[in-house]
Protein backbone atom coordinates (compact mmCIF):
# COMPACT_ATOMS: atom_id res chain seq x y z
CA UNK A 1 0.00 0.00 0.00
CA UNK A 2 1.24 3.48 -0.87
CA UNK A 3 2.18 5.85 1.91
CA UNK A 4 3.44 9.42 1.78
CA UNK A 5 5.88 11.59 3.71
CA UNK A 6 4.78 15.23 3.51
CA UNK A 7 7.27 17.90 4.60
CA UNK A 8 6.34 21.33 5.93
CA UNK A 9 7.86 22.97 2.84
CA UNK A 10 5.46 21.03 0.60
CA UNK A 11 7.86 18.31 -0.56
CA UNK A 12 6.16 14.90 -0.86
CA UNK A 13 7.97 11.54 -0.85
CA UNK A 14 6.07 8.47 -2.04
CA UNK A 15 6.81 5.09 -0.50
CA UNK A 16 5.10 2.06 0.95
CA UNK A 17 3.38 1.46 4.25
CA UNK A 18 5.14 -0.31 7.11
CA UNK A 19 4.14 -0.61 10.74
CA UNK A 20 0.76 0.51 12.03
CA UNK A 21 -2.08 2.19 10.15
CA UNK A 22 -2.78 5.87 10.62
CA UNK A 23 -1.51 9.40 10.11
CA UNK A 24 1.16 10.95 12.33
CA UNK A 25 2.95 14.28 12.55
CA UNK A 26 6.37 14.92 14.04
CA UNK A 27 9.72 16.61 13.61
CA UNK A 28 11.63 14.88 10.80
CA UNK A 29 15.21 14.03 11.83
CA UNK A 30 17.87 11.59 10.67
CA UNK A 31 20.29 9.29 12.44
CA UNK A 32 23.56 8.08 10.91
CA UNK A 33 23.92 5.05 13.18
CA UNK A 34 24.67 1.92 11.15
CA UNK A 35 23.49 -0.50 13.84
CA UNK A 36 21.38 -0.51 16.99
CA UNK A 37 18.02 0.32 15.45
CA UNK A 38 16.27 -1.24 18.46
CA UNK A 39 17.99 1.33 20.68
CA UNK A 40 16.94 4.10 18.29
CA UNK A 41 13.33 2.94 18.29
CA UNK A 42 13.15 2.84 22.10
CA UNK A 43 15.23 5.91 23.03
CA UNK A 44 12.76 8.31 24.74
CA UNK A 45 14.78 11.29 23.47
CA UNK A 46 13.11 10.74 20.07
CA UNK A 47 9.71 11.68 21.52
CA UNK A 48 7.60 13.54 18.94
CA UNK A 49 9.98 12.88 16.04
CA UNK A 50 9.83 11.06 12.72
CA UNK A 51 13.15 9.24 12.64
CA UNK A 52 14.86 8.45 9.33
CA UNK A 53 17.81 6.06 9.05
CA UNK A 54 20.58 6.99 6.64
CA UNK A 55 21.70 3.33 6.65
CA UNK A 56 19.73 1.77 3.77
CA UNK A 57 18.70 -1.62 5.23
CA UNK A 58 16.94 -1.83 8.59
CA UNK A 59 15.52 -4.89 10.34
CA UNK A 60 18.06 -7.49 9.25
CA UNK A 61 18.25 -9.01 12.74
CA UNK A 62 14.59 -8.60 13.63
CA UNK A 63 13.25 -7.19 16.88
CA UNK A 64 14.91 -8.05 20.20
CA UNK A 65 13.25 -6.82 23.42
CA UNK A 66 16.44 -7.17 25.47
CA UNK A 67 18.03 -4.44 23.35
CA UNK A 68 15.34 -1.88 24.19
CA UNK A 69 16.24 1.32 26.07
CA UNK A 70 12.70 1.78 27.47
CA UNK A 71 9.45 -0.11 27.88
CA UNK A 72 8.10 1.11 24.53
CA UNK A 73 8.97 3.36 21.59
CA UNK A 74 8.30 7.08 22.03
CA UNK A 75 9.03 8.33 18.52
CA UNK A 76 6.08 9.42 16.38
CA UNK A 77 7.02 7.72 13.10
CA UNK A 78 9.70 5.65 11.37
CA UNK A 79 11.35 6.17 7.97
CA UNK A 80 13.62 3.66 6.20
CA UNK A 81 14.93 3.04 2.70
CA UNK A 82 14.35 -0.71 2.88
CA UNK A 83 12.78 -2.79 5.65
CA UNK A 84 14.11 -6.33 5.87
CA UNK A 85 11.11 -8.66 5.94
CA UNK A 86 12.90 -11.71 7.37
CA UNK A 87 15.52 -10.94 10.00
CA UNK A 88 18.27 -13.44 10.77
CA UNK A 89 19.59 -13.66 14.32
CA UNK A 90 19.43 -16.31 17.03
CA UNK A 91 18.14 -13.68 19.50
CA UNK A 92 15.30 -12.51 17.24
CA UNK A 93 11.85 -12.60 18.84
CA UNK A 94 9.79 -11.20 15.98
CA UNK A 95 10.16 -9.30 12.72
CA UNK A 96 10.71 -5.56 12.97
CA UNK A 97 7.47 -4.80 11.11
CA UNK A 98 5.57 -6.86 13.69
CA UNK A 99 7.25 -4.85 16.45
CA UNK A 100 6.19 -1.58 14.79
CA UNK A 101 2.59 -2.76 14.44
CA UNK A 102 2.46 -4.06 18.03
CA UNK A 103 3.69 -0.68 19.35
CA UNK A 104 1.43 1.37 17.04
CA UNK A 105 4.34 3.01 15.19
CA UNK A 106 3.39 4.33 11.75
CA UNK A 107 6.21 3.99 9.23
CA UNK A 108 7.17 4.44 5.61
CA UNK A 109 9.71 2.53 3.52
CA UNK A 110 10.96 2.75 -0.03
CA UNK A 111 11.68 6.48 -0.15
CA UNK A 112 14.99 8.09 -1.06
CA UNK A 113 16.35 8.61 2.46
CA UNK A 114 19.54 10.10 1.00
CA UNK A 115 17.51 12.90 -0.63
CA UNK A 116 15.57 13.39 2.62
CA UNK A 117 18.80 13.64 4.62
CA UNK A 118 20.23 16.18 2.19
CA UNK A 119 17.05 18.25 2.53
CA UNK A 120 17.21 18.23 6.34
CA UNK A 121 20.92 19.09 6.27
CA UNK A 122 20.36 22.05 3.94
CA UNK A 123 17.01 23.33 5.25
CA UNK A 124 17.16 22.15 8.86
CA UNK A 125 14.81 19.85 10.77
CA UNK A 126 11.17 20.51 9.95
CA UNK A 127 7.78 19.13 10.83
CA UNK A 128 6.46 16.38 8.59
CA UNK A 129 3.58 13.93 8.26
CA UNK A 130 3.34 10.24 7.38
CA UNK A 131 -0.05 9.56 5.79
CA UNK A 132 -1.86 7.29 3.35
CA UNK A 133 -3.37 10.18 1.42
CA UNK A 134 -2.21 13.39 -0.20
CA UNK A 135 -5.73 14.77 -0.49
CA UNK A 136 -6.20 18.22 1.05
CA UNK A 137 -2.47 18.80 0.82
CA UNK A 138 -2.69 22.56 1.58
CA UNK A 139 -4.57 21.78 4.81
CA UNK A 140 -2.00 19.19 5.82
CA UNK A 141 0.84 21.64 5.22
CA UNK A 142 -1.00 24.28 7.26
CA UNK A 143 -1.19 21.75 10.14
CA UNK A 144 2.52 21.08 9.86
CA UNK A 145 3.36 24.77 10.07
CA UNK A 146 1.64 24.90 13.48
CA UNK A 147 3.20 21.72 14.84
CA UNK A 148 5.50 21.85 17.87
CA UNK A 149 6.73 19.07 20.15
CA UNK A 150 5.19 19.51 23.60
CA UNK A 151 5.42 17.57 26.85
CA UNK A 152 8.45 15.46 25.92
CA UNK A 153 9.79 15.12 29.47
CA UNK A 154 6.38 14.81 31.11
CA UNK A 155 5.35 11.98 28.78
CA UNK A 156 8.55 9.92 29.00
CA UNK A 157 9.45 10.17 32.71
CA UNK A 158 8.51 7.53 35.26
CA UNK A 159 5.43 8.33 37.37
CA UNK A 160 6.76 7.37 40.81
CA UNK A 161 10.12 6.68 42.53
CA UNK A 162 11.71 3.28 41.89
CA UNK A 163 14.49 1.73 43.98
CA UNK A 164 16.34 -0.38 41.44
CA UNK A 165 18.89 -2.19 43.65
CA UNK A 166 20.38 -2.12 47.16
CA UNK A 167 23.75 -3.84 47.06
CA UNK A 168 25.93 -0.96 45.86
CA UNK A 169 28.37 1.22 47.74
CA UNK A 170 26.89 4.61 46.85
CA UNK A 171 23.31 5.84 46.54
CA UNK A 172 22.52 7.77 43.37
CA UNK A 173 19.24 9.51 42.62
CA UNK A 174 18.56 9.30 38.89
CA UNK A 175 16.34 12.11 37.62
CA UNK A 176 14.27 10.54 34.85
CA UNK A 177 13.68 13.00 32.01
CA UNK A 178 13.23 10.11 29.55
CA UNK A 179 16.19 8.06 30.74
CA UNK A 180 17.74 5.31 28.64
CA UNK A 181 17.85 2.03 30.57
CA UNK A 182 21.58 1.66 30.06
CA UNK A 183 22.24 4.70 32.27
CA UNK A 184 20.89 2.84 35.28
CA UNK A 185 22.68 -0.34 34.21
CA UNK A 186 26.00 1.52 34.01
CA UNK A 187 25.47 3.10 37.44
CA UNK A 188 24.72 -0.32 38.95
CA UNK A 189 27.76 -1.79 37.16
CA UNK A 190 29.87 0.91 38.82
CA UNK A 191 28.68 -0.02 42.31
CA UNK A 192 25.77 2.39 42.80
CA UNK A 193 22.36 1.92 44.35
CA UNK A 194 19.98 3.67 41.97
CA UNK A 195 16.75 5.43 42.93
CA UNK A 196 14.93 6.56 39.78
CA UNK A 197 12.65 9.55 40.36
CA UNK A 198 10.13 11.45 38.20
CA UNK A 199 11.05 14.70 36.46
CA UNK A 200 8.94 16.80 38.86
CA UNK A 201 10.59 15.54 42.05
CA UNK A 202 11.49 18.46 44.31
CA UNK A 203 14.99 19.17 45.56
CA UNK A 204 13.83 18.47 49.10
CA UNK A 205 12.52 15.04 48.08
CA UNK A 206 15.78 14.20 46.31
CA UNK A 207 17.86 15.17 49.33
CA UNK A 208 15.58 13.14 51.64
CA UNK A 209 17.12 10.00 50.10
CA UNK A 210 20.52 11.19 51.42
CA UNK A 211 22.16 10.57 48.04
CA UNK A 212 25.90 10.33 47.50
CA UNK A 213 25.32 11.58 43.97
CA UNK A 214 22.62 12.89 41.63
CA UNK A 215 22.38 11.79 38.01
CA UNK A 216 20.47 13.81 35.41
CA UNK A 217 19.33 11.75 32.43
CA UNK A 218 18.84 12.34 28.75
CA UNK A 219 15.44 13.35 27.38
CA UNK A 220 13.60 15.02 24.52
CA UNK A 221 12.19 18.41 23.63
CA UNK A 222 13.40 21.96 24.22
CA UNK A 223 15.42 22.14 27.47
CA UNK A 224 14.23 25.69 28.14
CA UNK A 225 10.64 24.44 28.46
CA UNK A 226 11.50 22.74 31.78
CA UNK A 227 11.23 25.82 33.97
CA UNK A 228 10.17 23.99 37.12
CA UNK A 229 12.95 21.44 36.85
CA UNK A 230 15.56 24.17 36.39
CA UNK A 231 14.41 25.89 39.58
CA UNK A 232 14.79 22.66 41.58
CA UNK A 233 18.26 22.09 40.11
CA UNK A 234 19.33 25.53 41.34
CA UNK A 235 18.55 24.35 44.87
CA UNK A 236 20.41 21.05 44.39
CA UNK A 237 23.49 22.86 43.08
CA UNK A 238 23.72 24.65 46.44
CA UNK A 239 23.48 21.33 48.33
CA UNK A 240 27.03 20.31 47.39
CA UNK A 241 25.99 16.77 46.39
CA UNK A 242 28.03 15.56 43.37
CA UNK A 243 26.06 15.78 40.13
CA UNK A 244 26.50 14.29 36.66
CA UNK A 245 24.32 15.17 33.68
CA UNK A 246 23.97 13.50 30.28
CA UNK A 247 22.41 15.08 27.17
CA UNK A 248 19.25 16.91 28.38
CA UNK A 249 20.64 16.74 31.92
CA UNK A 250 23.76 18.53 30.64
CA UNK A 251 21.61 21.27 29.09
CA UNK A 252 19.38 21.69 32.15
CA UNK A 253 22.35 22.14 34.49
CA UNK A 254 23.75 24.75 32.10
CA UNK A 255 20.43 26.62 32.16
CA UNK A 256 20.35 26.35 35.96
CA UNK A 257 23.74 28.11 36.04
CA UNK A 258 22.46 30.95 33.85
CA UNK A 259 23.87 29.77 30.51
CA UNK A 260 21.75 29.53 27.33
CA UNK A 261 20.84 26.81 24.84
CA UNK A 262 20.20 26.99 21.11
CA UNK A 263 18.44 24.72 18.63
CA UNK A 264 20.85 23.19 16.13
CA UNK A 265 20.06 23.20 12.41
CA UNK A 266 19.77 19.43 12.19
CA UNK A 267 21.24 18.15 15.45
CA UNK A 268 23.64 15.30 16.20
CA UNK A 269 22.06 11.85 15.92
CA UNK A 270 24.17 8.77 15.38
CA UNK A 271 27.00 6.66 16.72
CA UNK A 272 29.94 8.35 15.01
CA UNK A 273 30.23 11.88 16.44
CA UNK A 274 33.85 12.90 17.14
CA UNK A 275 34.35 14.72 20.44
CA UNK A 276 37.59 16.33 21.63
CA UNK A 277 38.70 16.50 25.26
CA UNK A 278 40.25 19.97 25.35
CA UNK A 279 42.30 19.08 28.46
CA UNK A 280 44.03 15.96 27.12
CA UNK A 281 43.69 16.64 23.40
CA UNK A 282 42.26 13.15 22.86
CA UNK A 283 39.36 12.64 20.44
CA UNK A 284 36.61 10.10 21.14
CA UNK A 285 33.96 8.66 18.85
CA UNK A 286 30.61 9.04 20.61
CA UNK A 287 26.94 8.19 20.33
CA UNK A 288 24.62 11.21 20.34
CA UNK A 289 20.97 12.11 20.01
CA UNK A 290 20.09 15.75 20.51
CA UNK A 291 18.75 18.77 18.68
CA UNK A 292 19.85 21.49 21.14
CA UNK A 293 23.23 22.59 22.46
CA UNK A 294 24.63 24.89 25.14
CA UNK A 295 25.72 28.20 23.56
CA UNK A 296 29.46 28.31 24.03
CA UNK A 297 29.66 32.09 24.34
CA UNK A 298 27.26 32.03 27.32
CA UNK A 299 29.40 29.69 29.44
CA UNK A 300 30.75 31.97 32.18
CA UNK A 301 34.48 31.21 32.63
CA UNK A 302 34.18 32.25 36.29
CA UNK A 303 31.68 29.44 36.84
CA UNK A 304 32.68 26.65 34.44
CA UNK A 305 35.01 25.48 31.70
CA UNK A 306 34.12 23.74 28.46
CA UNK A 307 35.72 20.28 28.77
CA UNK A 308 34.60 18.68 25.49
CA UNK A 309 33.82 20.11 22.06
CA UNK A 310 32.43 18.57 18.89
CA UNK A 311 35.25 18.09 16.40
CA UNK A 312 32.93 18.81 13.47
CA UNK A 313 31.08 21.99 14.43
CA UNK A 314 32.89 23.02 17.67
CA UNK A 315 29.68 22.99 19.74
CA UNK A 316 29.82 22.32 23.49
CA UNK A 317 29.97 18.61 24.34
CA UNK A 318 30.83 18.76 28.03
CA UNK A 319 31.24 21.18 30.93
CA UNK A 320 33.23 21.01 34.18
CA UNK A 321 31.97 23.35 36.91
CA UNK A 322 34.48 25.21 39.06
CA UNK A 323 34.19 25.05 42.85
CA UNK A 324 31.33 22.55 42.47
CA UNK A 325 31.25 18.76 42.35
CA UNK A 326 29.44 18.86 39.02
CA UNK A 327 30.27 17.88 35.46
CA UNK A 328 28.14 17.14 32.40
CA UNK A 329 28.42 15.72 28.88
CA UNK A 330 26.26 16.19 25.81
CA UNK A 331 27.08 12.77 24.32
CA UNK A 332 26.09 9.31 25.63
CA UNK A 333 28.87 7.58 27.61
CA UNK A 334 26.41 4.75 28.36
CA UNK A 335 25.98 4.07 24.61
CA UNK A 336 24.71 0.61 23.84
CA UNK A 337 24.63 -0.17 20.14
CA UNK A 338 27.34 2.47 19.83
CA UNK A 339 30.98 3.17 20.73
CA UNK A 340 32.04 2.59 24.32
CA UNK A 341 35.08 4.89 24.30
CA UNK A 342 33.67 7.16 27.00
CA UNK A 343 32.28 4.65 29.51
CA UNK A 344 35.14 5.72 31.79
CA UNK A 345 33.16 8.86 32.61
CA UNK A 346 30.93 6.86 34.95
CA UNK A 347 34.11 6.01 36.87
CA UNK A 348 34.82 9.72 37.11
CA UNK A 349 31.40 10.22 38.73
CA UNK A 350 32.14 7.44 41.24
CA UNK A 351 35.51 9.05 42.05
CA UNK A 352 33.73 12.34 42.65
CA UNK A 353 31.47 10.67 45.21
CA UNK A 354 34.42 8.87 46.85
CA UNK A 355 36.40 12.10 47.15
CA UNK A 356 33.36 13.82 48.62
CA UNK A 357 33.46 11.33 51.50
CA UNK A 358 37.24 11.50 51.96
Amino acid sequence: MKRYLIMKDGTVYTGEAIGADGTVMGEAVFTTAMCGYMMTLTDPSYYGQLVAHTFPLIGNYGAIDDDAESEKPYLSGYIVRELCEIGSNYRKQEELDEFLKKNNIVGIAGIDTRALTRKIRSSGVMSAMITDSVKDLPEKIAQLKKFKIKGAVENTSCSEPQKLNSDGKYTVVLYDFGAKSNIERMLIKNGCNVIRVPYNTTAEEVLSYKPDGIMLSNGGGDPADNVGVIEELKKLIKSGVPMFGICLGHQLLALAHGFSTVKLKYGHRGANQPVKDVVTGRTFITSQNHGYAVKIDTVDPEIATVRFTNANDKTVEGIDYKNERIFTVQFHPEACGGPKDTEYIFGRFVNLMENNHA
